[in-house]
């Protein structure tokens, strides 16, 4: 078991036989697709509300690999009220919306909260940012925590590390991003990866 990242060897070498081996097993789509097929969303938002820190990812389609307009977390001291949380919330996401007019947003399906109070926090926050995603006219889906690193990492019960990693490379950024930041840049890869093949499973569209 490789320490801090909760997969074994093996599916870390499988890991990074996806990325420097593309012909050997599936590549993501903007490996494959010799173009974007007409009616495919080049600007997505991968986003992942919480009340102290949203995350939130941009990335344009592009060959050989998407290029990440803009990624980061909507930091919200404890000490600040929530509503002044779900306020900078939605106008941040107003401003990022507004500077990269992405066409689609995905967000994560579900969510498990320890209790009924963290679960409505958890709620407002999710709420504040589907409604400022929602007033920009975007297509919203949601998709299921393990689909994204099965996605991403090819292990539906990743460790969160071994997600940033992945989207590190995959998106052959400097830094791994914050936790925040590259769960919704992991979120972006997705719908990216789920746009360039024929799927037979239906996404949820919110």
């Amino acid at each position: 078991m490789l320490r801090g990242m909760g997969i074994t060897p093996q599916q870390f070498k499988q890991m990074q036989d996806r990325l420097e081996n593309p012909g050997r097993q599936a590549a993501p789509v903007f490996e494959r697709a010799p173009a974007f097929a007409a009616g495919t969303h080049q600007v997505i938002l991968g986003l992942d509300p919480s009340l102290r820190g949203t995350g939130y990812g941009v990335i344009r389609l592009a060959k050989p690999i998407p290029e990440t307009l803009a990624q980061g977390t909507i930091s919200c001291p404890g000490t600040w009220e929530r509503s002044r949380c779900l306020a900078k919330i939605s106008q941040t996401l107003r401003d990022v919306l507004k500077q990269h007019r992405p066409t689609v947003c995905v967000v994560e399906g579900l969510f498990y909260a320890q209790n009924l109070q963290t679960a409505l926090i958890m709620g407002e926050a999710r709420g504040a940012a589907l409604a400022a995603v929602a007033e920009a006219g975007l297509d919203i889906f949601e998709v299921a925590p393990r689909k994204v690193k099965q996605a991403i990492v090819g292990y539906g019960a990743a460790q969160k590390l071994a997600v940033a990693k992945m989207v590190q490379r995959m998106l052959r950024l400097a830094e791994i991003p914050a936790p925040d930041a590259a769960d919704a840049l992991a979120l972006a890869l997705t719908q990216a990866q789920e746009q360039g093949r024929y799927s037979l499973s239906r996404r949820k569209k919110v």
